[in-house]
């Protein structure tokens, strides 16, 4: 297995693989809304997904208990979050349809067709109940329209077995609009062990989802960084927790390591450029990667919020679960609007935080 990491990068640095435009993220503020407010009589909180479309930004809410969705405004001033305006709360709680009930809509993620208007949603489910992760389409009040095959090896009881509370994170409208993208969090567990301080490059699969089949055509691996803080407590992980296809075959990869034992200060959050080229391997009919031959996505680290505690709230980067494109900032460049699910405070203390970066070109 060894080898094949080595290849992977050796062909990035060493053999002449096509060469991918050079991009650097710049941190340009930090906006943080008060924990508890209410809205629409419910709390603001557990903000897991976030997408941009037609003029409002939508947020996917983890509440398996009142699964719902956030509309708002994020207004950009002088290249800084000058406000955060919410509009609506749209329950997911379709009377209609049998698909809420029989499903545990632990949703992670969000994104938007801008011609039709409808949302599409990950959920991680529930492995521990056998309740199978979903990938699932609504209209913009929440009714229920359709849901996505899901490979069998994603399913709560098959062989490749999910492990619990580490599904599906994060998705992505593909930058042709002919589909889209789904990252798991953590490895299968017939692919791999999961990050450790001495354990680098395990494996999560990123599956593309071909919106004229509703199904599964491709499917690449990524491989996440090790931990990097000594263990405090029982908990330590690092996983994938949002992706954003920003051009074709060319993802923002946001890893999240969470550690307890370190109060609010217990998480790590990275953000990578991964690319898909040539060498890359389509591993969807692999049905464990543990014994077989594969090549990474090629990645390289473009931001280190420890880079910029100092600009934080109490030098705290909290628990960042979406990304999407923001507007274009006043110099003409791209930008980038991150979220942080705060659990509602279950956990200790937490942040609504909302980042605003600027995505530079280098030329």
């Amino acid at each position: 297995m060894k080898n094949i990491y080595f290849l992977s990068f050796f062909c990035l640095f060493a053999l002449g693989c096509e060469k991918s435009e050079k991009i650097k993220l710049n941190f340009l503020d930090e906006y943080v809304i008060t924990d508890g407010i209410q809205f629409k009589n419910t709390t603001i909180g557990g903000l897991s997904g976030i997408d941009y479309a037609n003029g409002l930004y939508y947020l996917v809410v983890d509440d398996a208990e009142n699964p719902r969705f956030l509309t708002s405004k994020i207004a950009i001033k002088n290249d800084t979050i000058s406000r955060i305006d919410f509009v609506s709360v749209i329950q997911l709680n379709d009377t209609a349809t049998s698909f809420y009930k029989e499903n545990v809509l632990d949703l992670e993620s969000v994104f938007v067709d801008k011609k039709t208007k409808e949302l599409n949603f990950t959920s991680e489910g529930f492995i521990n109940g056998a309740k199978n992760p979903s990938i699932f389409t609504t209209d913009s009040l929440g009714k229920f329209l359709r849901s996505f095959k899901i490979p069998a090896m994603f399913l709560a009881n098959s062989k490749q077995q999910p492990r619990h509370n580490a599904t599906f994170e994060g998705s992505s409208k593909s930058a042709d609009g002919k589909g889209f993208w789904m990252a798991m969090e953590a490895p299968l567990t017939a692919d791999g062990e999961a990050p450790t301080m001495n354990l680098k490059n395990a494996p999560v699969r990123i599956t593309y989802f071909e919106d004229q089949t509703k199904q599964a055509t491709k499917q690449f691996v990524y491989p996440l960084e090790n931990i990097t803080k000594p263990a405090k407590g029982t908990i330590n992980l690092n996983g994938v927790t949002a992706l954003l296809e920003y051009k074709k075959n060319t993802f923002f990869v946001v890893e999240r390591t969470y550690q307890n034992g370190y109060g609010p200060y217990g998480n790590v959050v990275r953000i990578f450029k991964a690319t898909i080229d040539e060498k890359s391997s389509d591993v969807l009919r692999q049905e464990s990667l543990r014994d077989e031959k594969f090549i990474f996505l090629s990645k390289e680290l473009l931001f280190d919020f420890e880079w910029v505690t100092d600009q934080l709230t109490e030098g705290i980067i909290d628990n960042i679960e979406g990304i999407t494109l923001g507007p274009k900032l006043s110099n003409g460049n791209e930008s980038l609007i991150l979220v942080a699910d705060d659990n509602f405070q279950s956990f200790g203390k937490q942040l609504n935080q909302f980042i605003l970066l600027e995505i530079k070109k280098d030329e």
